[in-house]
């Protein structure tokens, strides 16, 4: 099977993209849409590389079959965190996977007219960068940071307040926590 750039130019032609603060960005469906425009027979492979219950990591890969011989087109990894937002309460393994796919589509060749990330990658970092802190997030680090060890959180995080952590930041902390033993 001989593809042209040509024609994924002209499967790309076919997606729909959305406006996110004045740059267009393809949907992960979309993308995939197109790659089974030309790929009918394709094949998206996705596999877990990391998953603690509260951060889960994600490879995808995307290609097709030439006379028995399996060609890798494209490779795309993302990770979500479990809570990071409303949807990710209850569905952030299937957002980094439809993500990971997304990234492996754009690396084939689909739907990167104006940028590798998907709309569904943009609008979920737009919306987590301002999320702040929660109320559990507070306690799980109010176990662990007491006294001066609180003071001096505050101090590299730049803060007054915790409440005004960012909640990826919160986040992070809390993993890294984990990951030594601290809680």
């Amino acid at each position: 099977m001989v593809v042209k750039y040509s024609d994924i130019e002209k499967a790309n032609k076919s997606i729909n993209s959305m406006d996110i603060k004045g740059k267009q960005y393809a949907m992960v469906h979309e993308r995939i849409r197109a790659f089974r425009m030309i790929y009918p027979q394709g094949f998206v492979i996705t596999k877990i590389l990391f998953d603690d219950g509260e951060i889960v990591k994600f490879y995808a890969e995307v290609g097709c079959e030439d006379e028995g011989v399996r060609i890798v087109l494209g490779t795309g990894h993302a990770y979500e965190v479990k809570n990071s937002s409303f949807i990710n309460r209850t569905s952030y393994i299937e957002n980094a996977e439809t993500s990971a796919v997304g990234r492996a589509l754009a690396m084939a060749g689909f739907g990167v007219d104006t940028s590798i990330a998907s709309a569904d990658e943009v609008s979920n970092a737009i919306k987590l960068q301002g999320e702040k802190i929660n109320a559990e997030q507070i306690e799980i680090i109010k176990k662990v940071y007491q006294g001066d060890k609180w003071d001096k959180l505050l101090k590299n995080q730049n803060l007054k307040k915790i409440e005004d952590m960012p909640f990826v930041n919160a986040q992070s902390l809390i993993n890294k926590l984990k990951q030594g033993g601290k809680i």
